[in-house]
């Protein structure tokens, strides 16, 4: 009898990359030792034979029918908001956070809601049905008609999937799910990506609503390989703040939506609650004034935050001055520390320097960038700045203040929270003025510290 062949491949276990014979160092993530062969044969066949839907034909894009997506509440708003308005038939979300941040809790509450409406099953690989039971019947949580299963083999999930035919689909988490096709212990990138692959060909062909948990690494990233992120349509990230209060939730890829969207939720004993003024939560500042704190009005996603930007400027202590910060990139903070010293005639070359985003919120934009100048400014003059004073603009290396995206929705964010002052860029300045706030318009970094 012959002896079948049996293709095999070689991945790097850390980001995925395929190479076509063994080596020690990846080349792709720089990693040694992390290369693996993986078989490529029974599982790839297996997927096209078991899993594959009818086979494509060629059209014409203007043939193609093009059909709004409706979408269903997941009875959260602001888990809808994070999705972009609520899940999407047929689409894949991972959801990734640290141990602990609230992933099974948040899907369990989500689930035991929306079950309501929509047929759900719940496939959990990690934890007991006695457990998750124990945990929702302590939430409060209605039972009567979630769908459970324990299992991790991706063959008995779709099995299961296609006899139940739920229209969500939970799956906690990837990293345990195996297919008897791969010879891989689970958590491996072969079992990973092909677990993932046949899951999502499920929930494309079948229009469900697929949700994955995944883990992270000790950077970070989400373990297992990239081709994961790529798969999914939406990705979301929860995480928590450092008094480990509240959870933030924000999404890094969304084919339905915005992406940066944050949701906060608070973690009580009840379990994760909606926090539907997240500006009130940031601004708990002390009564009393103190030199270099200063607000500031973020974007994130579809809705301005206002956050607290601390700064604290002391002589250098150790030769060499430091440059700190938390929340902020430190490369932004050296070029607005280099434009003050050009274009606002203050030495900080002997000043040790630390910028704080108070509340664990972490700036992606650059509107902060005045907010931070003013700020260390404040700091360095031991200057106390009004307790009312709204700020935001970009700083430019000319010294010139930019305007940012969504002016006049960030300044009436600001009157909402009793602000009466805002120096913003001349470019955000509204042209009838909102009542009850003075706008002082800035063209330059100059302007803004005679405005101080």
């Amino acid at each position: 009898m012959a002896k079948v062949k049996v293709k095999t491949g070689f991945v790097c276990s850390d980001c995925g990359a395929d190479y076509p014979k063994w080596q020690g160092h990846c080349t792709a993530c720089d990693a040694w030792s992390t290369i693996k062969e993986v078989r490529l044969g029974s599982e790839r066949a297996a997927r096209r034979d078991g899993f594959a839907g009818a086979t494509s034909s060629v059209t014409l894009l203007s043939q193609v029918e093009c059909t709004e997506q409706s979408r269903f509440s997941s009875g959260s708003e602001e888990f809808d908001r994070v999705l972009g308005g609520g899940f999407v038939p047929g689409s894949v979300i991972l959801i990734g956070g640290d141990p602990g941040a609230g992933k099974s809790t948040i899907l369990l509450q989500t689930m035991c809601y929306a079950a309501a409406s929509k047929e759900v099953l719940y496939v959990s690989g990690e934890e007991s049905l006695q457990q998750i039971a124990g945990r929702a019947r302590r939430l409060q949580l209605p039972l009567d008609r979630v769908k459970m299963l324990a299992e991790s083999s991706v063959e008995g999930v779709l099995e299961a999937a296609k006899s139940e035919r739920p229209e969500v689909v939970v799956i906690d988490s990837i990293q345990v799910m195996q297919s008897a096709a791969l010879e891989a212990a689970p958590g491996g990138v072969s079992q990973v990506r092909e677990c993932a692959a046949a899951l999502t060909c499920y929930a494309k062909t079948s229009g469900v609503v697929l949700i994955m948990v995944g883990h992270v690494t000790k950077d970070q990233s989400l373990a297992g390989p990239m081709t994961l992120s790529h798969m999914v349509d939406t990705q979301v990230m929860l995480s928590s703040t450092e008094d480990s209060r509240y959870r933030l939730m924000r999404t890094t890829k969304n084919r339905f939506g915005p992406v940066n969207e944050l949701g906060v939720f608070a973690m009580t004993e009840a379990g994760l609650r909606e926090v539907k003024n997240p500006s009130a939560i940031f601004l708990s500042r002390s009564e009393k004034a103190a030199p270099g704190s200063l607000i500031s009005v973020l974007w994130e996603g579809t809705r301005p935050l206002l956050v607290e930007i601390q700064s604290l400027v002391v002589g250098a202590q150790y030769g060499s001055p430091r440059r700190l910060g938390i929340g902020l990139d430190q490369n932004r903070i050296a070029m607005i520390l280099a434009v003050i010293t050009k274009h606002g005639g203050l030495v900080l070359s002997d000043q040790d320097v630390f910028v704080n985003v108070v509340g664990g919120i972490r700036v992606l934009e650059t509107s902060a960038d005045l907010a931070v100048a003013l700020a260390i400014v404040s700091s360095f003059r031991n200057t106390v700045l009004p307790q009312d004073l709204l700020v935001f603009g970009e700083v430019g290396l000319s010294g010139e203040i930019r305007p940012v995206s969504n002016g006049e929705m960030r300044l009436k964010e600001g009157v909402k929270h009793g602000f009466t002052r805002a120096i913003v860029p001349k470019g955000n300045a509204p042209r009838k003025g909102i009542p009850g706030l003075e706008v002082v318009a800035v063209t330059s970094l100059p302007e803004a510290l005679e405005a101080i």
